[in-house]
């Protein structure tokens, strides 16, 4: 989005391991990306956490394909992660979602409030993260991949679809 506030980012995130890692550490310590217009992925290689660097490094990654599917891979995993201090940093490995509104302030007519509403959250358990394992999320079936009328209205989703014939959804 075009709203920047330290809120969104507790909120909104796509992370297979937040902590308070610190990539300049070591010179061995990258984060790298790689997009072929199929995958999106980003590499977490051989990063230390922020004043706990004994602990060792970790590796993984996070996968977003075009069909909606996501997959986390974890090569390194040195310590549990239920071990990782949350004091200065969340930990936390999952998916979010949320959105900001603008709303008038009844006590100051001219200023916006921010309310940001968190409508998905999806947590791992954090005790399975360990080396050499993955976690794939896939994406359910939704209303908006029917073409057709007949196609929408024969649907077994549970949302209860109807169809729009002036925006042909």
């Amino acid at each position: 989005g075009d709203v920047i506030h330290r809120m969104l980012t507790a909120t909104q995130y796509v992370a297979p391991l937040m902590a308070n890692f610190n990539p300049s550490y070591s010179r061995n310590s990258t984060v790298q990306y790689l997009d072929n217009g199929t995958v999106f992925v980003v590499q977490w290689d051989k990063v230390y956490l922020q004043g706990k660097e004994d602990m060792g490094s970790f590796t993984f990654q996070a996968a977003l394909h075009r069909s909606g599917r996501i997959v986390f891979g974890y090569k390194e995993i040195p310590v549990p992660v239920l071990q990782i201090s949350a004091a200065q940093h969340p930990v936390k490995a999952g998916l979010s979602d949320a959105f900001m509104v603008l709303n008038p302030s009844p006590e100051v007519p001219e200023s916006r409030r921010r309310t940001i509403y968190e409508y998905h959250r999806v947590e791992l358990d954090t005790s399975s993260i360990t080396n050499m394992s993955a976690v794939e999320f896939t994406p359910l079936p939704t209303c908006l991949q029917h073409q057709s009328c007949d196609v929408c209205v024969s649907s077994a989703l549970t949302f209860n679809c109807s169809w729009c014939h002036v925006l042909q959804r």
